[in-house]
């Protein structure tokens, strides 16, 4: 996922906000106890995140991946005060550190985080969302995409993670592995929705920014 030369990414990095200091603790923490710990959002695309949240300035947020809740608590900081996160995760062996987390950053009462399959929870969840942000299973982006369609409102945001997928997205079609034909599905399935406009960003590992019209 390293797609920037490290002199230009350090640069970048060095020119953006600080880490708030519960992110940069939770960074350390994934890094040194986490299995696969590249998933987390970290520094530069977590800055991202907070950024657009604090222009959406959304009401309702869906988040599908929760992960070490790194991303969670970024995209919290645009929430309306009165706003609600919703995050989906299947993995329960990280809820304790995950709510150690949103509790020290004060955003517990903020997030309703629900464990199970996203795909069985999603059609459970009544609110309409201002932004949506896709970081789980590749095999399900068009899935998900699917089923938050009709949960995000006219001018809302649906955001989804890893759509570069360390560049393999390039890769020729009968060498691609299931994942990486998923997220080029993803990618494709996007920008022949007309019901949205879409940007992808080569932010980290790509972000496919689609706003529904």
């Amino acid at each position: 996922m390293d797609f920037l030369e490290p002199k230009i990414e350090e640069y970048v990095i060095g020119h953006t906000s600080e880490e708030p200091p519960v992110l940069k603790e939770l960074n350390r923490e994934t890094y040194a106890k986490i299995l696969m710990p590249r998933m987390l959002s970290g520094h530069l695309q977590g800055r991202v995140l907070a950024m657009l949240s604090q222009m959406i300035r959304p009401q309702n947020i869906l988040e599908i991946g929760t992960y070490t809740g790194y991303s969670a608590i970024c995209l919290c900081e645009g929430l309306k005060e009165n706003g609600k996160l919703f995050t989906i995760d299947i993995n329960d062996e990280l809820e304790n550190m995950v709510r150690k987390y949103f509790l020290k950053e004060g955003v517990d009462k903020k997030i309703n985080f629900l464990i199970g399959d996203a795909m069985k929870i999603i059609p459970g969840i009544k609110e309409t969302f201002d932004l949506v942000f896709i970081d789980a299973d590749k095999i399900n982006y068009s899935n998900y995409y699917d089923l938050v369609f009709d949960k995000v409102r006219p001018g809302g945001f649906i955001i989804a993670d890893n759509v570069l997928w360390s560049g393999k997205v390039l890769d020729q079609k009968e060498k691609m592995d299931t994942d990486t034909k998923a997220i080029v599905a993803y990618n494709q399935k996007i920008i022949s929705d007309k019901r949205v406009e879409n940007v992808l960003f080569p932010i980290r590992d790509g972000l496919m920014i689609a706003r529904k019209k």
